[in-house]
């Protein structure tokens, strides 16, 4: 089909690289990379760096040690120190100047590494890089749930779980999604085309009923404080957020991030998402992964 636009160009070499991005403790990308090494010599892509924006915090030095991978290491809270700031944020006009800033020095970082796609693996600063390369973000949330025809788990920290909770669902998934330029309004946060979700994982409430968590929402300041509510509400979201890291996250990213690298996904030029299975394009709303198989989601007629 001529309308095809593969999500992943033609690879620089005989596969693709890619670039993994983490700003804590780096399980996600530890789990991509071990799921590339079970899957040694039956693959055509590779992690080539890890890139941090936190490389006195997080745990990109000892990955890259383990694995033998270079480490890129761009502090981003020393970079807004430097420059006047307390507080990493792209809330105002200078705060997003501040991000274009960084993000420009992280890109001539990159320039030589030869990458075909980036993978934000609990990658923390909206980072405009998602126009330079096909970027995937893993989410803690379930995006193929909408409301009023708009995707509603969508958000940051724990919102998407919270969202859940407060909506009185009974399980989570997590979804990767391929990353869009951001414009600094918000509305088109985790708009993205939906490449995978993972198996359910039940939400604990521990007891506490969606009525009682709903008043703690209802308590709240109109702004999050520094740190986040310290509430009932985001405790619970926060455990629940762990759990669907281990059942959803750790399962889904790593398929779909080989899935993308052997150039699986497409879109039309209606933006319709496609799959290819064997040589053929197959329109879908997205594909569902366990840890021993998917199931591609096909979009209706």
């Amino acid at each position: 089909m001529s309308d095809i636009r593969p999500l992943l160009p033609s690879p620089t070499g005989e596969g693709s690289r890619f670039a993994l991005f983490m700003s804590g403790s780096g399980t996600n990308a530890e789990r991509v990379i071990e799921h590339l090494a079970a899957l040694a010599g039956k693959v055509s892509c590779e992690a080539a760096v890890i890139v941090t924006d936190a490389p006195e915090t997080s745990r990109a030095a000892e990955l890259g040690q383990t694995h033998g991978l270079p480490v890129i290491g761009h502090d981003i809270r020393a970079f807004y120190r430097s420059h006047g700031e307390t507080r990493v944020s792209i809330a105002t006009p200078r705060g997003q100047e501040l991000r274009q800033i960084w993000t420009d020095q992280l890109r001539a970082k990159l320039a030589d590494t030869a990458i075909d796609f980036g993978v934000f693996a609990g990658f923390v600063p909206l980072t405009n890089l998602t126009a330079d390369f096909p970027c995937l973000n893993v989410h803690p949330g379930d995006l193929t749930y909408c409301k009023d025809g708009k995707r509603y788990l969508v958000g940051l920290h724990t919102v998407p779980i919270e969202r859940a909770i407060l909506e009185g669902l009974d399980c989570l998934r997590t979804s990767v999604i391929q990353a869009l330029p951001y414009t600094g309004k918000g509305d088109d946060m985790d708009n993205g085309p939906i490449l995978g979700v993972s198996p359910e994982v039940d939400i604990d409430l521990q007891g506490s009923s969606v009525e009682e968590l709903a008043a703690c929402a209802r308590l709240r300041p109109a702004k999050r404080p520094k740190g986040g509510y310290g509430d009932r509400l985001e405790e619970l979201a926060k455990q629940n957020q762990e759990r669907l890291k281990v059942g959803g996250d750790w399962v889904v990213l790593p398929r779909v991030v080989v899935d993308f690298g052997q150039g699986r996904f497409a879109l039309d030029k209606a933006d319709q998402l496609h799959y290819r299975v064997g040589t053929a394009w197959h329109p879908i709303e997205t594909v569902s992964y366990t840890a021993s198989q998917k199931e591609v989601i096909f979009a209706e007629p």
